[in-house]
């Protein structure tokens, strides 16, 4: 940003405040008037003691906050507003055609106000409010144009009976209506016509009987006599031309500028323009040698247009012009066939219409109805030629609240008899005209008379320039005008107080008295040397300046804090801050002010330091923080931080479901492993913490608190956990330990009953080797055989 910091509050505001300060500052204003053309936030001071040594003139020239900070009082800040006044402000008409008396067009106002006048200030929009009203019963001017080329013989009849109808249907939309009649076929010259005395007298061919070719004919002026149309329009007969194209825009012209014959009233403005073929336009009248551009004016004698050899068909644009400051609304009313050429002729001229006309003209009452119905229910504004320098907007608010901006601004659409629309306008002047005297513009509905006349006056002088005093003492012995605070100097006087000579201005001798010290600088580089005195020179920012008797002085040059000039809590002077209260130090960056030093217990640093500049400076090691309140090495920190630590590093713990709202206070970092935690050191005095959760698991981290207060904690991101026993090799191995001991015993015991048997046995044979006697030598021998005999037996 180009502004001073110590204005800068906040950012966007300075930079408006930058963008208009700018702009008044660089445009280098010598008088009040030619300050408050530079913009609408440009004010002149005139106190004649604001300007600091070495300050130019155009510096009283700054936007309004500017000069306020400079010491500019408001009662001597010269600023010059717009503004605007009503003039006439006659109410739209109220009426309705069953009730009230009857009105002449005069009375009847269907756009309000009609004379404003506008006081503009360069660059500051002046806006108003434009109320429409669609009348009811409001009175219709038609005119009905027809071509009466050899075509449209079989129109001709069906048109013979219009007057009558056509003012009864127009009759059901008001009661003031009138009717008239012209026609036109093609200019009277080769290549257009036959000029043979012949086809002069009569260009149809075989029995026909046809008048003489003419350009165009005022048959019937306006008259509300429908009977008078059907008469005089039944005693037309057709003609005839050699080419397709016709000579309508030549009659359309007339019509439109011949409004005394014609008999055009101020009212609404019909003109019906019934044809079968195209038409030329400028530049087509070389055909027959006719070069000089249509001159836009009346030429009718007799009711016959008379220039038709002499003049050329007029351009489109022309006719738009013409059509528009007479206030006609065209119906072209055409075959089929042209539908196409006549459509995009309607997009170039406003307010008209097109409808497609049948082969014998029978539907054209109901053309011309639905035509004017479409274009009474839209209006469309249009300004006159603006000044140069003068812009114009409009913003329209139609029916169902709908707004249109830019060229939408201009127009409202679908509005009905009696429906109310409004226009918000706004004229902006960017500069003063050369000669500076009023201007008038007017605002009219296309189509309508009624129309908004505006005079605009500019402001381009301060009200303290007619006050000022010419050849006044105070500008060296009357070498110029005092005015506005300041000397306007006399021609060939140079200065601020118009000191000097224009030829003295380079003198070797004055710019001596411009060096400081002697030295060989001119007004220390950042000024220039005016009749022997510094002139400053100004910066983009509005808010940063040079000052002093050889400029040498500004202030923007002092020392700052937190990018901040002279922290701000202070301004800068000559390069030096000159502090606010409360404030010392070469940047004001040292507050005196103690309250941001009271610990909780309202002790400064909580006896545990000392307060300098605003900030606690801890003298106890372990204490750290805005207070000297933090502990971060004192016994329980480990137990007070755990729950914490514990559910942001693995989400478990007590606080799980609160974490999100208990546990922000600190700032969490996951490391590898143990080695990776940070070590105690002198500027951050930490705790390393061993603590063990619900499952027995171990995890480790540090807790520290840095210089910004800043709470920290380091954390393995691994806990370490007791290994976890497997049931199923135990048991098996358990069941396997049975089972193996046992056979293990099985095989002893059968082992040693082995080893005992075998030695049974070695002894038994040893004894039967031993032994030395038979079976009838052992005493102890007993017979195996053992006889029973039954006593009963008989021996039988």
């Amino acid at each position: 940003s180009l502004c001073s910091e110590s204005f800068c509050f906040p950012l966007l505001s300075c930079s408006l405040v930058c963008l208009y300060g700018t702009e008044c500052i660089k445009a280098n204003a010598k008088s009040c008037g030619e300050c408050i053309q530079v913009s609408e936030k440009c004010g002149w001071c005139t106190d004649h003691e604001f300007l600091k040594q070495g300050e130019p003139k155009s510096a009283r020239c700054d936007d309004l906050e500017s000069l306020k900070k400079k010491g500019c009082s408001v009662a001597k800040i010269e600023n010059p507003r717009g503004s605007q006044t009503v003039d006439k402000d006659v109410p739209v008409t109220n009426r309705s055609k069953a009730g009230g008396k009857k009105l002449t067009p005069e009375q009847i106002t269907q756009i309000q106000p009609q004379k404003l006048t506008l006081n503009l200030r360069s660059g500051e929009a002046q806006s108003f409010n434009l109320k429409f009203k669609r009348a009811e019963d409001y009175p219709i001017d038609l005119y009905y144009l027809m071509d009466l080329s050899y075509s449209m013989k079989d129109d001709l009849e069906n048109v013979k009976n219009l007057g009558t109808s056509l003012m009864y249907e127009m009759s059901k939309i008001t009661s003031d209506f009138r009717i008239g009649f012209g026609s036109f076929v093609e200019k009277t010259v080769m290549p257009y016509i036959s000029t043979t005395p012949a086809k002069l007298l009569n260009p149809c061919t075989g029995d026909q009987n046809c008048t003489s070719p003419f350009s165009y004919k005022n048959v019937l002026k306006l008259t509300n006599d429908g009977q008078q149309f059907n008469t005089l329009v039944g005693q037309q007969q057709i003609s005839g031309n050699l080419d397709s194209p016709e000579g309508g825009f030549d009659a359309i012209m007339q019509v439109a500028v011949c409004g005394e014959q014609i008999g055009w009233r101020n009212v609404t403005r019909l003109l019906v323009f019934s044809t079968d073929a195209g038409f030329h336009f400028a530049g087509d009248g070389k055909l027959g040698g006719i070069v000089l551009p249509n001159d836009g004016k009346c030429h009718l004698e007799n009711n016959m247009y008379t220039m038709s050899h002499y003049y050329d068909y007029p351009s489109i644009a022309h006719l738009v012009q013409k059509l528009s400051d007479n206030n006609i609304q065209t119906i072209f009313a055409v075959t089929e066939e042209f539908q196409p050429v006549y459509k995009e002729l309607k997009n170039l001229i406003p307010k008209s219409a097109v409808g497609t006309l049948s082969a014998n003209s029978s539907n054209v009452i109901n053309l011309i109805i639905d035509a004017y119905n479409s274009l009474s229910s839209e209006v469309i504004l249009e300004n006159s030629k603006l000044p140069d320098g003068v812009t114009i907007a409009y913003q329209s608010h139609c029916k169902n609240g709908v707004v249109g901006e830019g060229e939408n601004g201009r127009k409202c659409s679908n509005i009905s008899i009696g429906d109310e629309v409004s226009f918000n306008i706004s004229v902006t002047a960017h500069k003063c005209p050369k000669q500076n005297k009023p201007e008038t513009i007017k605002i009219k509905p296309l189509g309508f008379t009624e129309e908004v006349e505006i005079v605009l006056k500019f402001i381009c002088e301060c009200e303290c320039q007619k006050t000022g005093e010419a050849n006044s003492k105070m500008c060296h012995n009357g070498n110029g005008t005092f005015e506005c605070g300041a000397c306007r100097c006399n021609d060939g006087r140079v200065g601020r107080l118009c000191e000097c000579s224009s030829d003295e201005v380079n003198s070797d001798d004055l710019d001596a008295n411009c060096r400081r010290d002697n030295g060989t600088d001119i007004c220390s580089n950042n000024g220039d040397c005016v009749c022997g005195t510094c002139e400053c020179k100004k910066r983009d920012n509005p808010e940063e300046r040079y000052s002093g008797e050889y400029c040498e002085c500004d202030n923007f040059n002092c020392d700052r804090s937190n990018n901040k000039l002279c922290g701000g809590h202070g301004r800068c002077e000559c390069r030096v801050c000159i502090c606010d209260t409360n404030y010392t130090g070469s940047a004001c960056d040292c507050s005196l002010d103690t309250t941001t030093c009271l610990a909780s217990n309202k002790q400064i640093c909580n006896g545990r330091g000392n307060c300098e500049c605003g900030t606690c400076k801890c003298t106890d090691p372990k204490f750290q923080g805005p207070t000297c309140e933090i502990c971060p090495t004192c016994p329980g920190v480990c137990a007070e931080h755990k729950d914490c630590v514990q559910c942001r590093a693995f989400g478990t713990g007590e606080k799980k479901e609160t974490c999100e709202r208990d546990c922000g206070y600190f700032k969490l970092i996951k490391v590898k492993d143990r080695d990776k935690l940070p070590q105690p050191v002198q500027a951050f005095p930490l705790m390393h913490c061993k603590e063990r959760d619900n499952n027995d698991c171990w995890f480790y981290y540090t807790y520290m608190v840095d210089n910004n207060t800043e709470k920290i904690v380091h954390v393995v991101e691994k806990r370490e956990c007791p290994d976890i026993a497997d049931v199923l090799p135990i048991v098996a191995g358990v069941v396997a330990g049975i089972v193996l001991i046992g056979l293990a015993l099985l095989l002893i015991w059968k082992l040693l009953m082995i080893i005992h048997d075998r030695r049974e046995f070695a002894k038994f044979e040893k004894e039967k080797m031993n032994a030395r006697w038979d079976t009838g030598e052992n005493p102890i021998y007993k017979s195996a055989v053992t006889t029973v005999v039954n006593p009963k037996y008989e021996g039988k």
